[in-house]
């Protein structure tokens, strides 16, 4: 199983990947949650239309930084970020527990 860390997370957070088209335009689409998050990759934008609960969305760029972070309710749709090439979703509340905000690099392992 892939992980993923950053210089404030305590340990490594469990991550899934989208690794096809259709594994990332369905998401998070019909959970009730996720334990860790989840990589959409090529992304730059996302959508909570359908979805069951709130999610953190982190936009990052080539080089895995932090470009934006984001909480949206469901029913929602995320505008594209020019410079974003993946997206990382959780439950709401998990990126600020886990210190991901702007400028913050995320290293991903086992993918």
């Amino acid at each position: 199983m892939a992980t993923f860390t950053t210089a404030g997370t305590p340990g490594p957070v469990p991550l899934e990947i989208a690794r096809s088209a259709r594994a990332r335009r369905r998401g998070l689409l019909g959970r009730d949650g996720i334990e860790g998050a989840l990589l959409l990759s090529p992304a730059s934008a996302v959508h909570t239309l359908g979805m069951r609960f709130p999610i953190d969305v982190a936009h990052l760029d080539r080089t895995w930084r932090v470009v934006a972070v984001r909480t949206m309710r469901p029913g929602r749709i995320g505008l594209p970020r020019p410079r974003a090439r993946h997206v990382l979703e959780a439950e709401a509340g998990s990126m600020e527990r886990w210190g991901i905000r702007r400028g913050v690099r995320i290293a991903v392992r086992g993918a």
